[in-house]
């Protein structure tokens, strides 16, 4: 059996457009392509797991609506293991729209319906200790919260998906993580800096395991000592980055959790996530491993 990676958090059904521009205002935009595909960050970042080689457990909630049936059977057949995909009678699966413009660029809207509701206490901590490592995004704090501190309790690798949010919901979650991995507008937020580099080295400060921060196609930044570190990506045509920073982080924690140091893992997750932006479809576009591993070693 390969490396087993548990991810808990976003579970959604996106619409995908792809347009020429993002709207600067009202009006009426007509798509030149769509997409319905089954999403959200960690279950992209599931599924780019499972690309990669690794045993991807899914750890979310959903709806017991059709939306729902199509979400399990997408995922299902990606090769990630559902059977602690919770479905909420009488609530309806999250859904997203997601414009994606000529750039790659895109303009997401999530709706998380509160019947969901959230309260982790069906989750299945055995499971979770169990694995090699958890990832966990933020859109559902209680239920990262408790998946981080019962894979720290069992000393497994427990790694934050720290993307935009509240501040203080964001820092609480860090701080139970042994790996935090901030975008950067979540980053600047979070402390209030002006920089990558100021962000950077207050989280590493207040933060008590490893820091990152991810900034597209300028790469990731970190701290090794006291001097910041940065790693670009490799240059490729992008057409859509929409998930590209769930597959950086699925690839990240499953490269920790075969072993490799954590430069070593960045490395190999800004390869996965830069090659992931070539197609359109959101995470669809994940790369396998022999791709990842034929540009690291070109």
């Amino acid at each position: 059996m390969g490396t087993t990676v548990v991810c808990c958090g976003s579970a959604t059904y996106d619409l995908l457009y792809q347009v020429e521009r993002l709207p600067l205002g009202p009006g009426k935009i007509l798509p030149t392509a769509m997409l319905e595909v089954a999403h959200g960050m960690a279950t992209s970042a599931a599924t780019a797991i499972a690309r990669l080689g690794g045993q991807a457990r899914l750890i979310a909630r959903i709806g017991d609506d059709q939306r729902g049936t199509l979400f399990l059977r997408e995922i299902g057949a990606a090769g990630v293991d559902c059977a602690m995909v919770r479905r909420v009678a009488d609530a309806p699966t999250p859904l997203c729209s997601v414009l994606i413009d000529a750039e790659g660029e895109r303009l997401v809207v999530p709706y998380y319906s509160p019947a969901l509701g959230s309260d982790p206490g069906w989750i299945p901590l055995d499971a979770v200790a169990a694995a090699d490592a958890v990832l966990c995004d933020v859109r559902w704090p209680e239920g990262a919260a408790v998946v981080l501190d019962a894979a720290r309790a069992a000393g497994r690798l427990a790694v934050l998906d720290a993307d935009v949010g509240p501040p203080e919901v964001i820092l609480d979650l860090a701080e139970r993580a042994s790996h935090a991995v901030f975008s950067e507008p979540a980053a600047l937020v979070c402390v209030g800096g002006a920089s990558i580099e100021e962000s950077l080295r207050a989280l590493a400060a207040r933060l008590p395991g490893f820091v990152a921060v991810t900034a597209g196609a300028e790469g990731c930044f970190w701290l090794a000592g006291d001097e910041v570190r940065q790693l670009r990506p490799p240059p490729v045509e992008a057409v859509d980055t929409l998930a590209a920073g769930d597959v950086f982080h699925g690839a990240f924690t499953l490269a920790l959790a075969e072993g490799r140091g954590e430069v070593a893992a960045l490395a190999f997750a800004t390869v996965a996530a830069s090659l992931k932006c070539r197609q359109f479809g959101g995470r669809l576009g994940a790369p396998d491993r022999a791709e990842v591993e034929a540009l690291l070693v070109s």
